[in-house]
């Protein structure tokens, strides 16, 4: 089995056919559905939040077998992801996917366990502090892209579990909990 630094890749990835998008619709959905599974699985395992249509990115190629994705076939299979709510574009010309591993009310989730498995119920911290702080690491909160925590911050304070505060420039926002 082929491997990825520490990631082992699918036997589909040593497959040349799966490089190039399939005209029989069956074998395209079965297609689409293989790449959208690696690129969460591979994202999640590797903390990757954005991905580049026209930047180098490990999955889009295979040296072993010599293939590559074309763009049409990158954009595809990232635009079925955002089909089904797993990444977003970026910008109007379709150039950069965040990609969510998880969704924002699965990152609140994960926030809130956070919070109270540390006891940060009724605490300030600022978002710096949960995105790369000592408290944060060893979970899936640390390193998380920005724009990611603040949409699940903002989803968690509509429901009335937190308050965020401004502060004099994003590395000093607040979050106070009230779970």
């Amino acid at each position: 089995m082929q491997k990825l630094g520490d990631f082992k890749l699918p036997q589909f990835f040593n497959y040349p056919p799966y490089f190039t998008l399939q005209p029989v619709r069956d074998t395209r959905e079965k297609q689409v559905q293989l790449w959208k599974e690696l690129i969460l699985d591979y994202c999640r395992t590797q903390k990757i939040f954005v991905i580049g249509l026209e930047e180098e990115f490990p999955l889009f190629s295979n040296h072993l077998i010599e293939r590559s994705l074309s763009n049409e076939a990158r954009e595809a299979f990232l635009s079925a992801l955002v089909s089904e709510g797993r990444a977003e574009w970026l910008d109007r010309g379709h150039r950069k996917c965040l990609i969510l591993w998880h969704r924002i009310q699965d990152w609140a989730d994960i926030l809130l366990h956070f919070v109270r498995d540390n006891g940060f119920e009724d605490s300030v911290m600022t978002v710096e502090e949960i995105r790369t702080g000592v408290e944060s690491r060893g979970t899936e909160l640390h390193g998380i892209d920005r724009t990611i925590l603040m949409r699940a911050l903002k989803l968690l304070e509509h429901k009335g579990k937190l308050a965020i505060f401004k502060g004099t420039s994003t590395d000093d926002e607040g979050v106070k909990f009230s779970v």
